[in-house]
């Protein structure tokens, strides 16, 4: 692959996906897009790019934006969202939602589906406490092949004992063979939909909780400045934002402030301006994670 053949896939994928790839990552592209040429039947990854370049390539392209999208992940990854989910968020939009009942999350770049499922499953050990509550989940992905294992709900030996307690596995889930699907209920729970984070969220209407974890650390700086300002306009005035642990806002807006005590957990400014003293106390009293 020659330079400029690389510079053409590196403005490929930052404009498809927002993907940015640094001068260091020619392997990587070679590694992961040869096998969607030979699969397409090219030869090289110079043949790619040429293909690519003709009008109406369309699932060429997505083959080659979901070959380069990195898709890791585990049930209860970093354990402590999870934490803030069942110790902060919820008991607080408990409260503040009581007259409608509903709160609604939204799980961006939710991969093979292990993050929604595990809201779900945290969700399902409280179901005493949501009766009469509507709690919707939507799961987004850039890639249709990630999202159909996220719907089809059925899981690995390995991947079911990355991060799961085996109480809830046996609890959840049911053993086929070498593979562990989750239950019907559970999979009712979230809603799945194709998404690209670089597409107007105006269609989605307000969520009460975001998690966008692990996915801002592949943009560049315009591009995260763009999405966290994006979520800030569909997410309810006292909502909650979730970050991976490598993420922050610091730096890249003003719209949220980070929770105190709180890493990896972010609330709305203009609500933290306006009510510091519930918010704080029960930030405060909920017991230190991490």
């Amino acid at each position: 692959m020659n330079p400029a053949e690389y510079d053409y896939l590196r403005q490929f994928l930052k404009s498809r996906s927002g993907l940015v790839l640094s001068n260091e990552k020619q392997y990587l592209i070679e590694s992961r897009l040869l096998p969607v040429a030979r699969k397409t039947g090219l030869q090289s990854i110079a043949a790619l790019v040429a293909k690519l370049k003709e009008p109406r390539e369309t699932a060429l392209a997505e083959a080659v934006v979901e070959a380069m999208t990195t898709n890791e992940s585990f049930f209860y990854r970093d354990k402590t969202p999870f934490e803030h989910f069942t110790q902060v968020m919820m008991p607080e939009l408990l409260k503040s939602r009581a007259s409608q009942k509903k709160i609604r999350i939204w799980c961006a770049a939710a991969s093979t589906g292990q993050e929604p499922y595990t809201l779900a499953m945290c969700l399902k050990e409280m179901e005493a406490k949501l009766a009469g509550w509507r709690i919707e989940i939507l799961g987004t992905d850039i890639s249709n092949e990630v999202l159909e294992r996220a719907r089809s709900g059925t899981y690995t030996q390995f991947e079911v004992q990355r991060g799961l307690p085996i109480q809830l596995l046996l609890k959840y889930f049911t053993q086929q063979g070498e593979s562990w699907t989750i239950s019907p209920q559970l999979r009712s729970m979230v809603q799945w939909r194709k998404f690209n984070l670089l597409e107007s969220f105006a269609a989605f209407g307000q969520f009460d909780i975001v998690f966008c974890r692990n996915v801002l650390i592949y943009f560049d700086q315009t591009t995260k400045v763009d999405i966290l300002g994006r979520i800030s306009k569909i997410m309810a005035p006292d909502g909650y934002l979730v970050l991976g642990a490598a993420e922050t806002v610091v730096g890249l807006t003003d719209a949220f402030k980070p929770a105190p005590e709180r890493r990896g957990l972010y609330v709305p400014a203009a609500a933290a301006a306006a009510q510091p003293a519930p918010r704080l106390s029960a930030l405060a009293t909920a017991g230190r994670v991490g």
